[in-house]
């Protein structure tokens, strides 16, 4: 399969996209709003990965051209560019029939902290779900990830991840694929309607990571 990371240049979108070119054999499209700079981060990401003697190569376009050639495409964009980045690509037909995921999270912060911070949809999976064609497959997964650890090929990772979709079709070929990760386990957490719950822990585990020293990489684990 093609898997397109938008945002591929950010920080969540990198630890997707070196974790996925190293144990998958699915091709990997880094994606950004600048074609030029989705192309320089491939190249380093290229590097990393021969520097842990994993000799692949990261394709790379603009978030358009990206999704037009994938048949997975995940939205590891910003949470405040989640609406205009669904919009532009309604507005060039590019978005169809492929599976869509969000790993976005709506949030504020202020002295004491970050605090979940949902659209009036209730949460940014339901507002991608509202925003994209009724072809497209949409499901929520890796909201809680710490993205350094998850960009870290040299850390060994133990962590959970909630998936939500309406369809369970969709959910369960979203669980199929995350699993292919090592250290990561999708869990299905239901329909879209409980997107903002599991939305809602990524302010708390950053919160956790913030209060303790020794919790930099803080994950969720259910046992």
């Amino acid at each position: 399969m093609r898997i397109a990371i938008l945002g591929g240049t950010g920080d969540i979108g990198e630890g997707l996209t070196v974790r996925f070119a190293s144990e998958t054999s699915h091709t990997i499209l880094v994606g950004s709003r600048d074609a030029s700079k989705a192309a320089d981060r491939a190249g380093t990401y290229e590097s990393r990965l021969a520097n842990h003697g994993i000799e692949r190569t990261i394709e790379h376009a603009d978030n358009t051209a990206a999704t037009s050639n994938a048949d997975i495409v995940v939205l590891a964009v910003p949470p405040h560019h989640v609406g205009d980045t669904i919009e532009a690509l309604v507005d060039q037909e590019v978005l169809t029939d492929q599976l869509l995921i969000t790993p976005a999270v709506g949030m504020r912060g202020d002295e004491s902290g970050l605090h979940f911070n949902p659209p009036s949809t209730g949460s940014l999976a339901e507002l991608v779900a509202r925003c994209a064609p009724a072809s497209t497959a949409i499901a929520g997964a890796f909201h809680n990830l710490a993205a350094d650890r998850l960009a870290d090929l040299n850390a060994d990772l133990d962590v959970d991840t909630l998936v939500v979709a309406n369809d369970e079709k969709v959910r369960q070929r979203v669980i199929d694929l995350v699993n292919e990760l090592a250290g990561i386990r999708a869990l299905s957490a239901g329909p879209l309607a409980n997107a903002a719950e599991v939305e809602s822990v990524t302010p708390l585990v950053i919160n956790i990571a913030r209060y303790n020293d020794d919790m930099h990489d803080v994950g969720v684990r259910f046992t």
